[in-house]
């Protein structure tokens, strides 16, 4: 005899149709009333599971629903389909804050019941994949250089460039450049967080760019709120970096929010590779080798390398996309100096020479196969 009652077995049974199938062919073999006093169960029980097992056969163990057939207070199908719409138009809105901003007549719960039912999604939070799908579609539909970022990057916390850099007296600090919607990256170096070198940069990649061409009006350049871009936390009129951005018609100059620094994701990205790709691997001899090994880096990047976040496209292929017509020399800008650089720009000031441009630098290519795209060799005079 089965120690426990029938009810108890049933509360607890996870797959309820073998306890039922072992009373069937218990009551097939020794009959009803035995059968019933063996599970503890009421004959009558024992009927309706031998009765439904010659019916349907072992599917009929199942437990049928007990939905009543008619419910009065059913929410209508046209309240439960404009739930449905409004669930579409606020996405992510709980239930709560839709019942305020519609006065709909039903509790939350079962709003969001109905949608469950319904096959709604729930107020799930966006996936970090989902949410970058959607910011690089975006991205992507972006002119060429219509936004950019720039940020820097501290390099004496890299074991394996520490050694050389004291040893070699090498740049302690990245300037980092780089256009959003293709890539493009352009790079200077310095010794210190400085809002002179900050403005210094910024005026000889736009002093290259308008010389080869390029239209920075309705452009748009993104920083945090350091001090080598704003200035003074309590300054009362704009930085020299933000004068030097905004002297040209149209471009401006914005920074992220406080404490928002995923807003500069792109170049942030860069900083990164960099580090990986470059500064742990090469070794470097003096300060001109280092420009030399970084130059070659910085063109392998923008006219070679593959981005397998922007369709496995190289800078130079998506820029080409967008303007067909694009000069190459654009994306081979050399990285700069910005010490010499301001050295250079001091010795012309002190002497009284009026420089004509904010970045005494020139670039001269010279193609020997037009073809190749690091086909090119370029040089820095003096003016």
């Amino acid at each position: 005899m089965c120690p426990y009652q029938y009810y108890h077995i049933m509360k607890n049974c996870k797959d309820k149709k073998h306890l039922r199938y072992q009373m069937v062919i218990y009551a097939e073999k020794y009959g009803i009333k035995p059968t019933a006093r063996f599970f503890h169960a009421h004959p009558d029980t024992v009927r309706k599971w031998v009765y439904r097992f010659k019916e349907e056969g072992f599917l009929g163990l199942r437990d049928l629903s007990r939905r009543p057939h008619h419910s009065p207070f059913k929410t209508p199908e046209d309240t439960r389909n404009l739930l449905v719409e409004l669930k579409a138009r606020y996405k992510r809105i709980g239930a709560e804050q839709i019942k305020v901003l519609e006065n709909v007549p039903l509790s939350p719960k079962t709003m969001r019941k109905v949608w469950r039912e319904k096959g709604v999604s729930s107020r799930q939070r966006r996936k970090k994949h989902v949410t970058k799908n959607n910011l690089r579609h975006i991205k992507k539909e972006f002119n060429l250089f219509q936004h950019t970022c720039e940020d820097t990057k501290h390099l004496n916390d890299i074991p394996e460039y520490w050694t050389s850099m004291i040893k070699l007296g090498l740049p302690r600090v990245q300037y980092t450049f780089r256009e959003v919607s293709s890539g493009i990256m352009y790079l200077g170096y310095a010794d210190e967080l400085s809002l002179t070198y900050a403005t210094l940069f910024s005026d000889y990649i736009q002093y290259n760019l308008k010389k080869l061409g390029i239209d920075l009006s309705n452009t748009t350049r993104q920083t945090d709120n350091g001090s080598e871009y704003i200035g003074s936390w309590n300054a009362k009129k704009p930085s020299s970096f933000t004068l030097s951005v905004e002297s040209i018609h149209g471009q401006r100059h914005t920074t992220i929010p406080p404490a928002h620094h995923r807003w500069q994701a792109d170049v942030e990205t860069v900083h990164d590779i960099i580090e990986r790709e470059f500064f742990e691997i090469e070794t470097f001899s003096d300060n001109s080798d280092f420009f030399n090994k970084i130059s070659s880096y910085q063109l392998f990047f923008n006219m070679l390398r593959p981005n397998t976040y922007k369709e496995n496209k190289s800078p130079w292929q998506l820029a080409q996309e967008k303007i067909p017509d694009i000069k190459k020399e654009v994306l081979i800008i050399p990285p700069v100096d910005l010490r010499s650089l301001l050295r250079k720009k001091m010795d012309f000031q002190s002497i009284g020479v009026y420089d004509v441009s904010s970045s005494p630098c020139v670039l001269f290519f010279n193609f020997s196969e037009r073809n190749h795209p690091l086909s090119c060799v370029y040089y820095i005079y003096k003016p």
